[in-house]
């Protein structure tokens, strides 16, 4: 993959612009750090969770997600026993939950190789890379994907798939994690809308699953190429 610079500032700008930033102010950052050191033994120091997708990327998401999903673990809303006993008061209180979901959303997480100078020494290379989510691509029909997902998906989660609100971003997440998480939806082992439907995935079939995540892992480079 070429090593270069557009991409990399394009997405910390994106990063930097979204209300994330705003609300992360009036939380206590160095508290949310030190919580995140228990976080990090799955989802890693940045966030951003394991290579096979077994844990999600949770650095740079929403923050009223993440502080929304802590929540549904402690009332079981989301069962996930590992998650469960972690987000009980006594081991995290309201106010640790909204200064550990604004720690987390602050981490920016690029999704292409920052463009190196010549002089950067290979611990330096070494330290930004640890940050830099490359995201495999699918194969699918792309088109039909991306009909699929601006018609259907891009209302909550936005047209790139940076989120909105309490709506997760999609956007350089582990696809694995992804198809697990509407396995779940379908299944209807996980809430996927506000009135409890499976939404948009209740109606379309595998193949358009497929090729709405492949359309997924191509947004980056879509909206890049634009003018």
């Amino acid at each position: 993959m070429p090593m270069r610079a557009q991409p990399f500032f394009l997405i910390l700008l994106l990063t930097l612009l979204t209300p994330v930033s705003t609300l992360s102010v009036a939380q206590n950052l160095e508290k949310g750090k030190e919580i995140n050191g228990t976080c990090a033994a799955c989802h890693g120091e940045f966030g951003s969770g394991g290579k096979r997708g077994e844990y999600p990327r949770i650095g740079g998401q929403r923050v009223a997600h993440i502080a929304e999903q802590l929540r549904n673990f402690r009332s079981r809303k989301r069962l996930n026993i590992p998650m469960f006993p972690y987000t009980q008061e006594r081991e995290l209180s309201d106010e640790d939950i909204k200064d550990v979901s604004a720690y987390i959303a602050s981490i920016v997480l690029p999704t292409t190789p920052p463009d190196f100078k010549d002089t950067d020494d290979a611990l330096t290379r070494l330290e930004a890379m640890e940050k830099v989510m490359m995201i495999g691509k699918l194969d699918g029909d792309i088109p039909n994907g991306k009909a699929l997902y601006q018609n259907e998906c891009a209302d909550c989660h936005g047209q790139t798939a940076l989120g909105k609100g309490r709506y997760p971003m999609l956007f350089g997440q582990y696809t694995q994690y992804l198809r697990r998480q509407i396995e779940l939806f379908i299944k209807g082992d996980r809430i996927h809308d506000d009135d409890e439907s499976k939404g948009i995935l209740a109606k379309i079939s595998q193949k358009d699953i497929d090729d709405l995540l492949a359309y997924i892992t191509r947004i980056q480079d879509i909206e890049v190429a634009k003018p």
